[in-house]
């Protein structure tokens, strides 16, 4: 099958890509930005250079596979984001779109980059600094999920469900370690669609048959994808998450056919998040629902489908995030 499109131009190993939203305005930024001009990268800021507020409002609608880094620098830009994050002087608002930023940009590469094994590693960072900021921040959830673009492009979407699910198996319990393994499960959940050939993911309305037959296959390529790697790197409950997270409480999921007590828990968890930004994502061929609406729909039409204290449990987390935000 054919990888993302994207991956066929995957800009040099030397660089990798960066969101500009993840700078703060009006401070030395310690690494040397690059943008892509076809074949060629041309110095944009100098390291020791600032980036002003002006310069940023300019770039709100470029895409954002447009900024690079150095490879050699990514650990500088790694510290540099822990500081913003560690910052007295910024708001909880703005280190959440600075950590948002940051993390779409480690999200995006672990779908377009064709050293899966490396982006698998690095993209681990983000579900560690998610948890860290939700430790510190009481509105951390709130603000992350209200940064969300609500397009579905897969690493969005990832981005999205791995914070949703971190709330979620927190209010479930979970903490330490399965939480982590829970929040990587959710970040990979989707990462086999690197197999499946991008005119589908992105396609204009329904898919037909043949279409759907490959899509729901991307439980299968996944699973396989994470099964080169071993139990250090990947957990069997990421694993679960990957090749479980379209299955049914009722049996009629995909691709095995479980039910009820037979899914994975984590699984679960995933499987409704999933379901809930997906219901709440713009897409071309749908507008999308507000988050009470899309619950209420789910437990009122689809509610069969899942784990009844899961679902709960997202309700709880529903009411926090609205409370969170009126506050």
């Amino acid at each position: 099958m054919a990888d993302n499109k994207k991956q066929q131009h995957f800009p040099s190993q030397d660089y990798v890509v960066i969101r500009i939203n993840s700078l703060h305005p009006s401070e030395p930024i310690p690494f040397d930005i690059f943008v892509e001009i076809g074949d060629h990268f041309v110095h944009y800021l100098r390291a020791g250079d600032t980036l002003t507020a002006e310069k940023l409002k300019k770039f709100e609608n470029k895409a954002p596979d447009s900024f690079y880094i150095k490879t050699k620098d990514r650990q500088i830009y790694r510290d540099y984001i822990q500081g913003r994050l560690n910052s007295e002087k910024l708001n909880t608002h703005e280190k959440a779109l600075i950590l948002h930023e940051s993390s779409l940009a480690i999200v995006q590469d672990l779908f377009e980059n064709p050293d899966i094994g490396q982006a698998l590693q690095n993209s681990k960072e983000v579900i560690t600094n998610f948890i860290g900021f939700m430790d510190d921040e009481p509105t951390a959830m709130a603000e992350l999920l209200g940064l969300s673009k609500h397009d579905f492009y897969t690493f969005n979407h990832s981005l999205d469900v791995s914070i949703y699910s971190l709330g979620l198996g927190s209010a479930l319990g979970y903490s330490g370690d399965e939480l982590k393994e829970l929040g990587e499960g959710a970040l990979f959940h989707d990462i086999g669609k690197r197999h499946v050939n991008i005119d589908i993911i992105t396609k204009d309305g329904p898919l037909t048959d043949m279409e759907w037959a490959q899509m729901k296959k991307h439980p299968e390529y996944g699973l396989l994808i994470l099964n080169q790697f071993d139990d250090e790197l990947i957990s069997n409950n990421i694993r679960a998450c990957c090749f479980e997270h379209h299955e049914s409480f009722l049996g009629n999921g995909y691709p095995q056919g479980l039910a009820g007590d037979e899914i994975h828990p984590m699984a679960r968890i995933v499987a409704l998040t999933d379901t809930f930004d997906a219901l709440t994502t713009k897409r071309s061929y749908n507008e999308p629902m507000m988050p009470a609406d899309a619950l209420n729909f789910i437990k009122e039409k689809l509610k069969a489908r899942y784990d009844k204290d899961v679902l709960e449990a997202m309700y709880s987390i529903l009411f926090k995030m609205s409370a969170d935000k009126a506050g």
